[in-house]
């Protein structure tokens, strides 16, 4: 169990719980992420870790609700408790002195780049970072990213703050001024990754991607979480969460997350149960 030490909410529908983990605070690394089970009738959620504190032994998620699980998680009160919390798990991102580096967020994907464009800004790189999201009110951790980067850009598609547009439209008035990079990242939204990444290969910088496929159990066991990349298949929880973007078959990922919609708006209205819970 691990208890809610602060819950936050961050807009109508994402939320920031700062949850008591010591052991999790003390080893987890940038890009790492943990899986959690609200209740005991909840399914298991991985969600990256966006902050934590080894001298506090806290950590930090940030997590839409977008079905039963998210929403039972959402409702658990301050002070109450988690009853799984594993991690961390998955390969951290590899962090040096790149120079000049590019990060970019979309949408609820903005929380997992926060650990990483700190862990780039406190390795000596000058980091330029890109959040977006559909409206100014969705934007999360913006004082957080500011105070962390060189250069913060904003977009939003209904123009209620920065750039009216997508952030891969920022990007590329970024090279018409002139600006190169030796690095970057992308997290977000599985089609404004592809688009976005595909902009970055092309300029030829060498770009990662985090992919948030379906995932169970977070040890490579089930499988549930394949992706290909460069033609070979890869298990997100061990081998990731993140990739070369330009090996990544997005169209597959696309279609995967894709398959269980179904499922997962059954599950909201409490007409389906996912069987791995032993609920029939």
């Amino acid at each position: 169990m691990a208890k809610i030490l602060k819950r936050e909410q961050l807009s109508e529908l994402v939320w920031r719980f700062r949850l008591q983990a010591p052991r999790i605070a003390k080893k987890r690394k940038a890009g790492q992420f943990i899986i959690l089970r609200p209740t005991v009738d909840g399914e298991r959620i991985p969600l990256t870790i966006a902050n934590g504190d080894n001298s506090q032994g806290w950590i930090e998620i940030i997590f839409q609700v977008v079905g039963k699980s998210t929403l039972m998680l959402s409702n658990l009160p301050e002070g109450g408790e988690v009853v799984d919390l594993a991690g961390p798990l998955g390969q951290p991102t590899h962090i040096e002195n790149f120079g000049k580096a590019l990060c970019i967020g979309g949408g609820v994907g903005i929380a997992p780049l926060y650990p990483i464009v700190k862990a780039l800004h406190d390795a000596g790189n000058d980091v330029t970072t890109i959040i977006g999201a559909r409206s100014s009110d969705l934007l999360l951790l913006k004082k957080e990213m500011a105070e962390v980067s060189g250069r913060l850009e904003i977009a939003t598609d209904d123009g209620s703050a920065g750039h009216h547009g997508f952030v891969s439209d920022v990007f590329k008035k970024l090279l018409d001024d002139g600006e190169k990079y030796d690095f970057a990242i992308v997290i977000g939204p599985v089609m404004m990754m592809k688009a976005t990444t595909g902009f970055t290969v092309t300029a030829g910088i060498k770009t990662y991607a985090s992919l948030n496929p379906i995932m169970i159990d977070g040890t490579g066991m089930c499988g549930g979480c394949r992706v290909t990349v460069h033609g070979e298949t890869k298990f997100a929880c061990v081998d990731g969460p993140e990739f070369d973007a330009v090996g990544i078959d997005w169209d597959e990922l696309a279609k995967r997350l894709n398959s269980y919609k179904s499922f997962e708006a059954k599950r909201l209205v409490g007409d389906h149960d996912c069987k791995l819970t032993g609920k029939q």
